[in-house]
């Protein structure tokens, strides 16, 4: 039987863990621990980094680990390239469970930038009503434009003071609908929102509460990745872990 491990801390990573559990499966989910109260899993768990590269090699051939699933944030571009290159140097099979990115759609108003440095510089200029979809870890990025209003929306409070003079952050966790969103934007009196191409459905509301109220979005594209193979949806996962096998290619590519 494969004994996966699932770099987790998304929706997805928790569809697995339940589907494999229905199915009798056994693996391991780990998480970064970023999040003070990670969604309850069906599987054993642990928390915290490995080490690079060679402390996640270690930890798969210490553990037994058969399979490796990254269905880790599309941006935590760092454990993505640890997970593919420790994977290389243990012959482990690897398969990344991610969503497709958003596109945009008839009546967006979207500018793209490649990055959150990217999107820093475009917000130099007049004081604007930002919704700032970017989570917690990169908000003191853009303390270079305080002269903006910033609504936040974070799953876990700020340790002290925000890093933003004007802000007001709402914690929640998704997902999140299209009322909710629009009520949320017109309360503050948004008109700009600045989100990551996160992808999946429970952060998406945001891009269409934007496109019924008319605001641009500054959207931030994903980090360059190294080849992979992927899959946007639990049962092919779950297909993969029943035919692959170490050394082992699938149509799925690498």
């Amino acid at each position: 039987m494969p004994n996966p491990l699932v770099l987790g801390g998304t929706t997805e990573a928790t569809a697995l863990c339940r589907r494999m559990a229905e199915l009798g499966l056994t693996g391991t989910i780990s998480f970064a621990g970023r999040v003070a109260r990670p969604v309850r899993q069906p599987l054993p768990q642990r928390v915290g980094g490995f080490g690079g590269i060679d402390g996640l090699a270690r930890y798969i051939r210490d553990n037994g680990v058969t399979h490796l699933v990254d269905a880790t944030h599309p941006f935590a571009a760092q454990m993505s390239a640890n997970a593919v290159a420790a994977c290389a140097l243990t012959d482990t099979p690897l398969i990344a469970l991610t969503r497709a990115p958003w596109q945009a759609q008839p009546g967006d108003d979207w500018t793209r930038v490649p990055d959150i440095a990217g999107a820093v510089a475009t917000l130099k200029g007049p004081p604007r009503r930002v919704m700032l979809a970017v989570g917690r870890m990169h908000l003191a990025e853009f303390a270079p434009n305080p002269q903006h209003f910033y609504l936040l929306r974070l799953v876990d409070p700020v340790e002290g003071a925000l890093p933003l003079p004007d802000a007001f952050a709402v914690i929640d966790r998704g997902p999140f609908t299209l009322e909710n969103d629009r009520t949320l934007m017109e309360e503050h009196a948004i008109d700009l929102v600045v989100s990551k191409n996160a992808g999946g459905t429970g952060a998406r509301a945001k891009l269409d509460a934007a496109r019924d109220l008319g605001l641009p979005v500054l959207m931030i594209d994903r980090p360059a990745l190294p080849a992979r193979a992927e899959a946007h949806d639990v049962e092919t996962v779950i297909d993969w872990l029943g035919h692959s096998a170490p050394g082992s290619t699938t149509n799925l590519g690498v």
